[in-house]
């Protein structure tokens, strides 16, 4: 018996009603497969990204010959160990060494009577006892509180003595920002051959894993933001 016109109709209403109901669903699935292929992708390139950093951080200038292998401050004794073994190649006559300005806890040492070495002492050692005989190191004599500082005492005294390249050896972290500073403050003339320590310790690999690297890594970066747009941060000075 066949059906009667009302559900023919009945029928037909009801594919209309299924068919509208997955056109208007069917749009909804599409924008959310391609939001979960984007955040995918997102979150595939953040942790290339993370990755790449660590390594990315470490640069190294080919060695030339220099006025000066210079030791900035921080991170004994690696980075005299570093300076040794260039100057042992004869890469320059002399080794220069920065002196950080003296701190509050130094100074608060001193009040107390607890004698307080400085890292450029002990850098000084280290270098002798690596083979840089004493007459071939400098300590320069103007107190720094940071890489600009360096940066521009190193150039002044380049350009005294009539030089026009130095050696400056830092660590791996902080490697590239050394060179990004030196650009933005002295720019190409005098030049400075950036090095890093080679003995330091540092995971380039996996650098979040750690307190130290993943400190290092952190200030580096935001360093490097700090040169990129004009060092808007500046150290306390009146502090020290």
């Amino acid at each position: 018996m066949g059906a009667s016109g009302e559900q023919v109709l009945n029928a037909r209403a009801r594919e209309l009603s299924t068919g509208e109901v997955w056109t208007r669903r069917a749009p909804r699935v599409k924008p959310a497969l391609v939001l979960l292929v984007v955040l995918g992708l997102a979150g595939s390139l953040v942790v290339l990204g993370v990755n790449r950093l660590g390594y990315w951080l470490v640069v190294a200038d080919p060695l030339e010959p220099a006025r000066a292998i210079v030791v900035l401050s921080g991170r004994v004794p690696f980075r005299a160990m570093e300076a040794a073994s260039i100057y042992r190649q004869g890469w320059a006559p002399e080794v220069w060494l920065t002196k950080e300005v003296r701190t509050a806890e130094e100074s608060a040492l001193d009040r107390l009577g607890v004698k307080v070495v400085r890292g450029e002492v002990y850098n000084r050692e280290v270098l002798e006892r690596l083979g840089v005989p004493a007459r071939a190191i400098r300590v320069l004599n103007d107190g720094v509180l940071n890489t600009v500082d360096e940066a521009r005492l190193i150039a002044r005294e380049l350009r005294v003595s009539g030089a026009d390249r130095a050696i400056l050896v830092t660590s791996k972290t902080h490697s590239r920002r050394v060179r990004a500073t030196w650009s933005a403050i002295v720019g190409a003339a005098p030049q400075a051959i950036t090095r890093y320590a080679s003995d330091e310790p540092y995971h380039s690999e996996s650098w979040w894993r750690n307190t130290r690297d993943a400190l290092d890594v952190s200030r580096e970066a935001f360093g490097l933001v700090n040169v990129w747009v004009g060092f808007p941060v500046q150290p306390d000075r009146q502090s020290k």
